[in-house]
C-alpha cells in the first residue's frame, strides 16, 4: 500500500471535546430499559395483543412512508453546522419528552386492554415516536459518516465509545431485571407500574441530555454536493453501489424473523429475569478484553469474514441452543424448561457472544460508513439522508409486517395478560423459546449470505479513500472560488 494511501487513511481530526461528547452519547443509546418494553407492554400497560399488532402494522407502513419524505428533507438541508446536525439538536428534547410520555403513559390510561383511548393515544405516540427515531437514525449515521474523512479516525472514535460504554450501560438492564424478580416473588411492596415508570422515566431524561450534548459539540468535516437528489436517485445511487446493496439485501433476509425479546423467555419459562445476570457474569471481562485485539484482527483478516463472524456466531449458537433445549418434547420435561441446563447453554453462547463483541460492534459500523462513502466515490457527490432511506426501506417493510404478527403468534399460541406470573401455558411457553432462539437465528444466518460477496477491502479500499480525499481538496477549491466571486 502507498504510502500516500496509508496516511489518508489513518490521518486524525476529531478533537477530544468530540470525542469525549461521542463517547456519552454511545453510552446514552443503551442506558435505558428499552428491551423491556414488551413485558412493560404485557405486564404494565395491558394493551390488547390483536390490537398491538395492528398498531404494529399500521405503524409500520407510516415507517416507510416517513424515511422516503424525511430522507430527501434532509438530503436537501445545507447550513452553516452543517447537513444533520440541526437534526439531532432539534430532535433532542421532544424526542425526549415522547420518551418520557411512553413509560409514564400506565398513570393516566385505562387497564383496560381494549379501552378505544388507549389504542388510539398508543398509535399515535408510535407514529410520533417513528418519525422521530427515522430523524435520529438517519441524522446520526450521516453525521458519523461526516466527523471525518479518516476511517481509521472513525475507527478510533467508536472503539474507545464500546469500551467506555460497556463499564455501565448495561447497569439499567441489570438494575430492571433484579427488581422485576423481587416484585413478581413478592419481596418489595413497590408494583411493577412503579418499577417501569421510575425507570423508564429517569433513564429517558438522561439519554436525552447527552445526545444534545453530542449534537451541540460534534463538526461535520466533509464539504457537501450543491446537488439535490431525490428518493430516485437514491434507489438508482444504490443499485450502482454495491457494498451498500449488499447491507440492504442483508438486511432484507434477517427481517423475516417473528422475534420476542429474551426477557419474556426468562420471565414467562425459566421463571427469573435475574438468571439473565448470571448468565452474563463469566463473559463480562472479555467484552473489555475483545477490544484489545480489533486492531489486529482488522489487519490480519479480510472485513467479509470478520462482518459475517460478528453477526453470526450468536445466530449458530442460538440454533444449537434450540435443538438442546426441545429435547424432552414440548411439555414439563422439556429441557428448556429447566433452568440449569439453559443458563448454561446461554452461558457459553454468552462467552463466544461476548470473546467477539469488539468484532460484532465495530465492523458492521465500519461497512456501512465506507458503503456511504463508495457512494461518493462511485457518483461525485453524498446522499446520505436518501441512501439510508432506501438502504433500510425494503428490511423495514418486511420487519414492521413480521414484527406486527409476533404479538399475533403469543395470543395464538394462549398467552393470556392474565395469566399471572408463571401461569402460561406450555405451548405457549415453547413458542416463547423458539421465537427468541430459532426464529431470529435462521433469519440471521439466511442474512449472511448477501455478505459473502463482499469485496470493499485491502487495496481497494485504500484506493478509494485516497481517491476520495483529491476528489474533496478539489470540491473544496471549487466552492471556495465561487464563494470568492
Amino acid at each position: 500500500m502507498a504510502q500516500e494511501e496509508k496516511q489518508t487513511l489513518s490521518r486524525r481530526y476529531i478533537t477530544g471535546k468530540e470525542t469525549m461528547s461521542y463517547v456519552l452519547f454511545d453510552s446514552s443509546k443503551n442506558f435505558n430499559i428499552n428491551e423491556f418494553q414488551t413485558r412493560f407492554v404485557i405486564n404494565v400497560l395491558k394493551l390488547d395483543l390483536a390490537w398491538n399488532s395492528i398498531i404494529g402494522f399500521i405503524n409500520g407502513i407510516w415507517d416507510v412512508i416517513n424515511d422516503v419524505l424525511l430522507g430527501g428533507l434532509i438530503d436537501k438541508t445545507n447550513t452553516r453546522w452543517g447537513k444533520f446536525r440541526p437534526y439531532l439538536v432539534a430532535y433532542a428534547i421532544p424526542g425526549t419528552l415522547m420518551g418520557i410520555l411512553y413509560w409514564a403513559s400506565p398513570l393516566f390510561l385505562s387497564k383496560d386492554p381494549l379501552d378505544p383511548v388507549k389504542i388510539g393515544f398508543w398509535l399515535a405516540l408510535a407514529m410520533v415516536q417513528e418519525t422521530f427515531g427515522t430523524v435520529r437514525d438517519i441524522s446520526e449515521t450521516g453525521l458519523l459518516s461526516n466527523l471525518t474523512p479518516s476511517p481509521d479516525d472513525r475507527v478510533r472514535l467508536y472503539t474507545m465509545a464500546e469500551v467506555i460504554s460497556s463499564i455501565w450501560e448495561s447497569i439499567p438492564q441489570i438494575l430492571m431485571g433484579i427488581l422485576i424478580d423481587l416484585v413478581n416473588h413478592n419481596k418489595v411492596t413497590f408494583g411493577l407500574e412503579k418499577t417501569y415508570v421510575s425507570m423508564g422515566v429517569v433513564t429517558t431524561a438522561m439519554c436525552g441530555l447527552l445526545a444534545l450534548f453530542f449534537a451541540l459539540f460534534s463538526k461535520e468535516r466533509i464539504a457537501q454536493s450543491p446537488e439535490k437528489h431525490n428518493y430516485l436517485e437514491g434507489l438508482r445511487t444504490i443499485l450502482h453501489n454495491k457494498p451498500m446493496l449488499l447491507i440492504m439485501i442483508s438486511e432484507f433476509f434477517a427481517g423475516f424473523s417473528v422475534a420476542t425479546w429474551e426477557h419474556n423467555y426468562y420471565i414467562d419459562v425459566l421463571g427469573s429475569e435475574s438468571l439473565r445476570n448470571v448468565v452474563i457474569i463469566p463473559g463480562a471481562p472479555l467484552s473489555f478484553l475483545s477490544y484489545g485485539y480489533i486492531n489486529k484482527v482488522r489487519e490480519v483478516f479480510p472485513i467479509k469474514f470478520l462482518w459475517i463472524l460478528g453477526q453470526h456466531l450468536k445466530d449458530v449458537c442460538s440454533l444449537v441452543i434450540f435443538a438442546v433445549g426441545s429435547i424432552g418434547g414440548r411439555g414439563p420435561a422439556g429441557v428448556y424448561q429447566k433452568p440449569g441446563p439453559m443458563v448454561a447453554l446461554l452461558m457459553g453462547r454468552d462467552i463466544l457472544y461476548k470473546g467477539t463483541l469488539s468484532v460484532n460492534k465495530i465492523i458492521p459500523k465500519e461497512v456501512l460508513l465506507d458503503a456511504l462513502d463508495y457512494c461518493e466515490w462511485k457518483n461525485g457527490f453524498r446522499s446520505e439522508g436518501t441512501t439510508l432511506a432506501v438502504k433500510s426501506m425494503a428490511a423495514k417493510i418486511v420487519r414492521n409486517i413480521v414484527n406486527s404478527l409476533s404479538t399475533a403468534v403469543m395470543k395464538a399460541t394462549g398467552y393470556d395478560l392474565n395469566a399471572g406470573f408463571g401461569k402460561q401455558t406450555d405451548a405457549s411457553k415453547y413458542a416463547l423459546f423458539a421465537m427468541c432462539m430459532l426464529f431470529p437465528a435462521a433469519a440471521g444466518i439466511l442474512g449472511a449470505v448477501p455478505k459473502l460477496f463482499y469485496d470493499l477491502s485491502g487495496e481497494k479500499r485504500a484506493r478509494m479513500y485516497a481517491e476520495l480525499e483529491e476528489m474533496r481538496r478539489l470540491r473544496s477549491e471549487a466552492y471556495l472560488n465561487v464563494e470568492n466571486d
